[in-house]
């Protein structure tokens, strides 16, 4: 599966920083990973505001314990996003699976006046029509914070990768107190599939965090695939 969607598919907060958490904000946050119940690597995912109303997120993945026979150095994603009326939307999306070779990697640009996105899939060029709201592997994870903060529960988005829209439904499970190293973290419980799709993610999403995920699950026909959970996070 996609390493940008694991992720593409999140130091201790002060009370303060909590309890102002009802708009976006710039993070830091750290995860471990696990592919089956074995360490598999770290995930480090970072939020920056970028000029005016634009923001940058970057997924930084590095391989330790089994994911070491697999992949030896880090996978790089970044997704520039712009704050609208509508909520967020993708400028443009980058990928680089850390190999000389371009074949995995990914350079996407939304020209939203046109309606299209243009790029590269490793040498194969893409220029093709999006619907507005689409997302990319990284921004939708933004655009889910951003819907949860603005008190709106969203239903679904589309994501764009190089295969195409797809459309992922969100159905709200109910709520979840987890034991992290940040201490006892009240979450909602949201879960994402497509139509048909054996494959389930779940985030558990912290209200006093920003709706940050202290917790993602994939589960493939009720079986655990992979598990990433908060250990570190800062504002």
């Amino acid at each position: 599966m996609r390493t940008s969607r694991i992720c593409g598919v999140l130091g201790l907060l002060g009370m303060a920083a909590i309890a102002d958490a009802q708009e976006l904000q710039p993070f830091t946050a750290r995860y471990g990973f696990a592919w089956r119940g074995m360490t598999a690597g770290e995930a480090t995912l970072r939020l920056e505001r970028d000029l005016g109303d634009r923001w940058k997120y970057t997924s930084s993945t590095a391989p330790r314990g089994l994911g070491r026979l697999f992949r030896s150095r880090p996978v790089v994603t970044e997704s520039l996003l712009q704050e609208t009326a509508a909520g967020m939307r993708p400028l443009s999306y980058r990928a680089d699976d850390g190999s000389d070779s371009t074949e995995k990697d990914l350079a996407l640009d939304f020209d939203w006046e046109r309606g299209r996105v243009s790029g590269l899939a490793g040498e194969r060029r893409i220029d093709v029509e999006v619907p507005a709201g689409t997302q990319d592997d990284l921004s939708v994870q933004i655009a889910l914070m951003y819907e949860l903060l603005a008190g709106r529960a969203p239903e679904g988005f589309r994501v764009f990768d190089e295969k195409g829209v797809r459309e992922y439904r969100y159905v709200h499970e109910g709520s979840a107190t987890l034991d992290t190293p940040l201490g006892k973290v009240a979450t909602e419980v949201y879960r994402s599939q497509r139509d048909r799709s054996p494959r389930a993610t779940r985030f558990w999403c912290a209200p006093g965090f920003g709706y940050l995920p202290m917790r993602v699950e994939q589960r493939r026909k009720g079986e655990v695939e992979w598990t990433m959970e908060i250990r570190r996070l800062s504002r």
